[in-house]
C-alpha cells in the first residue's frame, strides 16, 4: 500500500490558474477606431451641455437672495429660506399633490396599457394588420399637445361630436372639457391616446428578440397560450419593463407643462396646477421669483434622483441590471 505524503498530495493537486484579464486598449487607440461614433454623438453632447448642464449650474440661486440686476457672486446666500417658503405655500402643496396624482395615474394605467397593446400586436399573425394597427396607434405620439387638446375638444367639448349626438338623441349637452371633476379621466385618455403607442413600439422590439424555439418547445410540452405568456413572454421582457419603470419613476414629478397649461382656463387652476406650471408662474410671471422657482425645480430633481437610485437598488436585489450595474 503506497503512502502519500502531504508534499506529494500538494504536487498532485490541480492548480487553479486565473484567466488573464483582457488588456484594456489605451484611450487614444480607442478614439482612433471609434471616432465616427464620437462625431455622431457630439451634437447631442453639445446640446446637453448648453441646454441642460450649464443651466443646472445656476441652481445655486435657490440658496440666494437673487436679483437679475446684479452679478451672481454679489447675491447673498440665505440658505434654505426659499425651500421653507415653498413648503409653507399652499399653492405649492396643491401643485405637488396634483402632480403626484397625475404621475401615479400615468404609472398605473398608461404604462401597463402599452404592455397590453404590445402583447396583442405580438400575437397577431397577419403582418398587414399588425403594421396598419401599429401605424395608427403610434401616429399620435408625433402630435403636439395643442393638436391633442384640439382633437379632444372637437369630440368631448360643449359643441363636440358627443354633445351633438346626445342632443340629437334627446339628451343633455355634455362638456367634459370644462368639468374639473372629470379632468383626471380626461387627462388619462389624452395620455393613453398620445403616449401608449410609443411604449408599445419599445415593448414590441423586446418581444421580437425572444427566441421562437422557446414557444415551440413549450407548445410541445403542452403549455397553453397563457402559460407561454406567463413563463416565457413576460420573463423575457422583464428587464425592459424594469428599465422603463425606473426611468419613469425618475421623471415622476415632471408630468408635463403644455397639456395642463392649455386646459388651465377651462377646468381651473385647482384641477390642473402641477409643479411645472407652478414653476412657470412663480419664475416667469412673478416679480423676483427666480429663486423660489429654482428651489421648486431643484426639489423635483432631487426627488427624481432619489427615486431612480431606490428603484435601481430594488432592481439589483431582484436580479435585474437596472440602468447601471453595481460596481
Amino acid at each position: 500500500m503506497a503512502v502519500t505524503t502531504p508534499a506529494a498530495r500538494t504536487a498532485a493537486a490541480p492548480t487553479k490558474t486565473k484567466a488573464p484579464k483582457a488588456r484594456r486598449r489605451p484611450l487614444r487607440h480607442r478614439l482612433r477606431l471609434d471616432w465616427p461614433l464620437v462625431v455622431l454623438t457630439l451634437p447631442a453632447m453639445v446640446q446637453l451641455a448648453v441646454f441642460f448642464y450649464t443651466p443646472s449650474a445656476y441652481s445655486i440661486i435657490a440658496f440666494m437672495d437673487y436679483s437679475p440686476y446684479r452679478p451672481l457672486w454679489e447675491n447673498p446666500i440665505i440658505g434654505f429660506t426659499h425651500f421653507q417658503i415653498l413648503f409653507e405655500d399652499p399653492y405649492f402643496v396643491d401643485a405637488l399633490l396634483n402632480t403626484l396624482q397625475f404621475a401615479f395615474a400615468q404609472l398605473l394605467f398608461v404604462f401597463p396599457f402599452s404592455i397590453v397593446l404590445a402583447l396583442i400586436m405580438h400575437s397577431v399573425v397577419s403582418t398587414k394588420i399588425r403594421s396598419t394597427f401599429q401605424s395608427i396607434v403610434y401616429l399620435p405620439y408625433f402630435f403636439s399637445w395643442v393638436l391633442v387638446v384640439s382633437v379632444f375638444a372637437q369630440v368631448l367639448g360643449q359643441d363636440g361630436l358627443l354633445s351633438r349626438w346626445l342632443v340629437g338623441m334627446g339628451g343633455e349637452r355634455l362638456d367634459i372639457m370644462r368639468d374639473p371633476d372629470s379632468f383626471m379621466f380626461l387627462a388619462w385618455m389624452q395620455w393613453t391616446w398620445k403616449d401608449a403607442g410609443w411604449g408599445m413600439i419599445i415593448f414590441l422590439a423586446a418581444l421580437a428578440a425572444i427566441n421562437p424555439a422557446l414557444y415551440e418547445a413549450a407548445a410541445v410540452d403542452g403549455a397553453n397560450r397563457w402559460r407561454r405568456l406567463w413563463h416565457i413572454t413576460l420573463p423575457s421582457i422583464r428587464p425592459v419593463i424594469v428599465l422603463l419603470l425606473i426611468l419613469q419613476l425618475g421623471s415622476i414629478l415632471s408630468v408635463g407643462f403644455e397639456q395642463y397649461q392649455l386646459q388651465r382656463a377651462a377646468v381651473g387652476w385647482g384641477a390642473s396646477e402641477v409643479l411645472d406650471t407652478f414653476v412657470y408662474y412663480r419664475t416667469i410671471l412673478a416679480s423676483n421669483g427666480e429663486s423660489l422657482g429654482t428651489a421648486a425645480g431643484l426639489f423635483k430633481g432631487v426627488i427624481g434622483l432619489l427615486l431612480i437610485l431606490a428603484a435601481n437598488n430594488i432592481a439589483h436585489r431582484l436580479g435585474e441590471q437596472g440602468i447601471y450595474q453595481k460596481s
